[in-house]
């Protein structure tokens, strides 16, 4: 079997699959299967794994009750449909490269399976989606040079870059209880707010909410607590990448973030898309990790041959629907678009400099990859890049403009790979909706 980073069979554009969705233009072609978890929407049916294939959902708990599959695939079928994807997660690379070549070779057109769809496939209109995994523990990083150097210039215009920024990986620990999955919305957070001057603080709503376009990498088998996962070894301990929305209180994090750092400005509410797309399915979109000429290079435990080319080129995008524009019957305007590529650190590294201190990995934990945002403006990843800090209005038309986030407002990122010679393969949506401070 071909290792985590390699293309195989799975990857031919020219497979096509007996679900007729599949092989039109979207994200779920046959050449991804991202994993998740759902139900039938309206019921009380346990939640268990799925596939999103097409518009559809491949319920995988009904395929594992036909046993269709011997060896790793089996093994890795009855871990997948469980109500969650930690056991999955926590098996390790082989069971999952495993069960992704037997479903890629059960939903081929012309396989056996055809004959059971009725049974086994779910349409996702029809499909309640939940967490892909318990997540145990959520860790946000900074990887993004470009959006540490947007939002540095404003604060800290002769110096935007701090010094450890190109050494270390970056990154604050989140609160895992707070993360929800798309499509649930949440109340507008208060804080403790500063007002210009000498006055004292005051307890408060928010009045700069803003997004942050990110990804989320999920942990797959955990480590070892006091051992460090080698750089080498770190792709076999990542299950795969979500959509991520790390929402953040700019007001409260200007008035609470020193000494330590975030803390109520974060944790009131993280947006995850629920199909978690494998590191199998991305690896066409592979790129060289890219840094200018004369950077300083990483310490040796974050450098090594198998991570130059460990960066993925996955698009991102941010959309905004406001209430007027639901209410006028107007489409969303996308904000802003931006490339994992351009990020200063990979997934890789991220976790094994995660782990060097000795920190146990466990599956289903979530990492961020902070916002990503790329060298030009409209690359930025946030209303706080986008507006300068709130002091340049974004122009929305037809007489909207936003400088950060009001009541009705809803986000959605979108995220997708393209490359020529490859079946585009996406990451569906990550969306919700800010709603009115609850009364204090």
């Amino acid at each position: 079997m071909s290792p985590v980073g390699a293309t195989d069979a799975t990857h031919d554009p020219a497979l096509e699959s007996w679900v007729p969705s599949a092989n039109a233009p979207g994200d779920f072609p046959l050449q991804n299967l991202p994993f998740g978890v759902f139900r039938r929407k309206g019921t009380s049916e346990e939640f268990r794994g799925g596939v999103a294939i097409g518009d559809q959902v491949l319920d995988l708990a009904a395929l594992a009750a036909r046993t269709p599959f011997t060896g790793p695939a089996a093994a890795g079928l009855a871990l997948a449909a469980q109500p969650s994807l930690n056991a999955l997660m926590g098996a390790g690379a082989a069971p999952r490269r495993a069960l992704r070549v037997a479903l890629s070779q059960a939903l081929r057109r012309g396989a056996p399976l055809a004959a059971a769809a009725d049974c086994l496939l779910v349409p996702q209109a029809h499909a309640e989606l939940d967490m892909p995994a318990r997540v145990g523990d959520f860790t946000d990083f900074y990887a993004s040079i470009h959006h540490a150097t947007a939002v540095g210039r404003l604060f800290r215009p002769d110096n935007p870059l701090l010094p450890n920024y190109k050494w270390i990986p970056i990154a604050y620990h989140g609160r895992a209880s707070s993360i929800r999955v798309s499509g649930v919305d949440f109340p507008r957070p208060r804080g403790q707010l500063k007002p210009a001057g000498d006055a004292p603080p005051v307890l408060g709503a928010t009045q700069r909410l803003d997004y942050e376009l990110e990804l989320g990498v999920y942990v797959g088998a955990g480590s070892i607590p006091g051992a460090a996962v080698p750089l080498r070894e770190a792709e076999d301990h990542l299950f795969g990448m979500c959509l991520l929305n790390d929402w953040s209180a700019r007001d409260v994090q200007a008035w609470e973030y020193q000494p330590l750092g975030p803390f109520l400005a974060k944790n009131f509410a993280t947006t995850v898309s629920p199909w978690v797309v494998t590191l199998e399915a991305l690896a066409p979109f592979r790129t060289a990790l890219r840094r200018p000429d004369g950077e300083p290079a990483p310490l040796p435990y974050l450098d090594g041959p198998e991570n130059r080319s460990g960066a993925f080129d996955i698009g991102l995008e941010v959309w905004l629907e406001t209430a007027t524009m639901r209410r006028a019957g107007r489409p969303a305007v996308r904000l802003s678009h931006s490339s994992f590529a351009d990020s200063w650190w990979t997934a890789a590294q991220m976790l094994t400099h995660h782990s060097v201190n000795g920190c146990k990995l466990r599956p289903g934990d979530l990492l961020g990859t902070g916002t990503q945002s790329g060298p030009a403006p409209q690359e930025a990843g946030s209303l706080l890049e986008l507006t300068r800090g709130g002091r340049e209005p974004l122009e929305l038309g037809d007489g909207e403009s936003r400088t950060f986030l009001e009541d009705g407002d809803r986000v959605i990122l979108r995220g997708g790979c393209e490359r020529p010679g490859v079946r585009h393969i996406g990451f569906g949506e990550a969306s919700a909706t800010v709603l009115p401070a609850l009364p204090a």
